[in-house]
């Protein structure tokens, strides 16, 4: 009953702290209380990026005749593309359970609870309680849907993430609530198959965190796709009472209200800590806004042996950052010398059609920084092989500081930019300045060249503009 180690949370912050661990020579365990690879695995990141490539597959077939190809009317499955995001899910977590055994980490099913004397209480299902010891123990376990006070989810017709990925049946009216990543990438799937869908978002455009060039161009590329976009709009209260429901919202602008009619609402206002009865308190372990932990660089909390990763602290709530964090805390404890995470230079991407994916500052943030910007711009429609593939919509947007070449920052929408963001972390973790960008041959043709025609567009050295 003794580790040198226990995570309490087999997310992609628990399991991958957990496989390091295992991997610098520590006995660890790891608690769960439902699946191996927590919410992001079972029902997040995963299952969601299956359901929105049967999305993509059914909008290709769906526009066959746009590259010469003639079939017949496709219609779309909807428990089939349910059931295959289910299967992948099941899949992956199985996987951890496989490299879990490969590396030797025992896995303790249940509730825990952290206790005194670096101890984990775990309750399994049947009410029994069992106390582990350790040496050290990582609180990471994770977040949930945030629920808004005028929007109680009651899991039939006002719905979470988890709902919207395992509805029974297609629903034929949908709003959406808040535009944030979760939000549209639903969204997109949702009307893809063709269900009628409304976004509801209180600030001024989709993707709000984004640059404003992007949240633009998405908000342009939503409303071709047929949605009603209702941005800068609050949320004033949603009816169930009758056979669907009756949602009501005000312009922030006019103070104009609209009412719309549909079958479910789907609550995507971003997620909260599971910081509840885990036994913080009984520690004293010290907290901050909102639920979350308050750690130090190394992720350990005030009390000596307790570290917290992920969801649970006031970082950005991105699996590949609790992964990140993950590993940092681990190397810390094992006595190396890792080096404190630069949450600057973290990609951030959403999975929508098209696709979009970020880095560093926005325009705006580095002007308000007072950096003399250079921006540069390069639309797909002007890549060769975005016209290859009928992806032309789009563009990648970079920011340089004028003075010393600085890469600020990387904004991208398009098909498969989530992919691309890569190049750009890499440059700015090695200080690449934008000429050393223009003079790094990139392949032809490829997507990837935007990145370093915009650099180019930056300096006034575009060649395919």
């Amino acid at each position: 009953m003794n580790f040198d180690l226990i995570v309490i949370g087999s997310g992609p912050g628990g399991y991958v702290a957990a496989i390091r661990a295992s991997q610098l020579g520590m006995k660890v365990a790891v608690v769960e209380r439902e699946s191996l690879g927590g919410i992001c695995l079972n029902w997040g990141c995963i299952p969601t990026k299956a359901l929105l490539k049967s999305a993509q597959v059914f909008e290709y077939i769906s526009h066959a005749s746009d590259y010469g190809i003639k079939v017949g009317s496709a219609k779309a499955d909807f428990g089939g593309m349910i059931s295959r995001s289910r299967g992948v899910a099941d899949g992956m977590s199985k996987g951890i359970n496989f490299l879990f055994r490969k590396n030797k980490i025992t896995v303790i099913e249940g509730h825990g609870r952290l206790a005194r004397g670096k101890k984990v209480e775990v309750t399994d299902k049947e009410g029994k309680k069992i106390s582990y010891e350790a040496k050290h123990i990582i609180i990471a376990t994770g977040g949930r849907a945030k629920q808004l006070p005028m929007l109680p989810i009651d899991g039939k017709k006002v719905i979470g993430y988890r709902k919207a990925m395992s509805l029974e049946k297609q629903p034929k009216k949908m709003v959406v609530v808040g535009a944030g990543a979760i939000g549209v990438e639903f969204a997109y799937f949702y009307n893809a198959i063709g269900t009628e869908v409304t976004i509801i978002e209180y600030l001024p455009g989709l993707v709000p965190r984004e640059d404003a060039d992007i949240s633009k161009e998405l908000g342009k590329s939503y409303k071709k796709a047929g949605m009603n976009l209702l941005t800068n709009y609050a949320l004033q209260s949603v009816d169930t009472s009758g056979r669907g429901c009756t949602v009501k919202a005000k312009s922030n602008k006019d103070g104009k209200e609209v009412e719309i009619k549909c079958d479910v609402v789907l609550s995507a206002a971003g997620v909260t800590p599971n910081t509840e009865d885990i036994g913080l308190e009984a520690l004293g372990i010290e907290m901050e806004k909102g639920g979350l932990i308050k750690v130090n660089d190394f992720y350990q909390t005030n009390v000596a042996g307790i570290y917290a990763i992920g969801d649970v602290l006031p970082t950005q709530a991105l699996a590949h950052v609790a992964s990140a964090e993950g590993i940092i805390c681990v190397e810390k404890i094992a006595g190396e010398s890792p080096h404190a995470l630069d949450y600057n230079n973290i990609p951030s991407c959403t999975y929508c059609s098209p696709e979009v994916a970020s880095v560093g500052m926005t325009e705006q943030e580095a002007r308000d920084k007072g950096y003399d910007v250079k921006v540069g711009k390069f639309p797909f429609s002007a890549s060769g092989k975005a016209s290859a593939a009928g992806a032309k919509e789009g563009f990648v947007k970079v920011v340089f500081d004028g003075k010393y070449g600085e890469f600020l920052g990387a904004h991208m929408i398009g098909a498969n930019v989530t992919e691309m963001i890569a190049e750009v972390v890499v440059a700015r973790k090695l200080e690449t300045t934008g000429h050393e960008i223009i003079k790094s041959v990139h392949p032809h043709p490829t997507m990837s060249e935007a990145v370093m025609e915009a650099a180019a567009a930056a300096y006034d050295e575009v060649i395919h503009l």
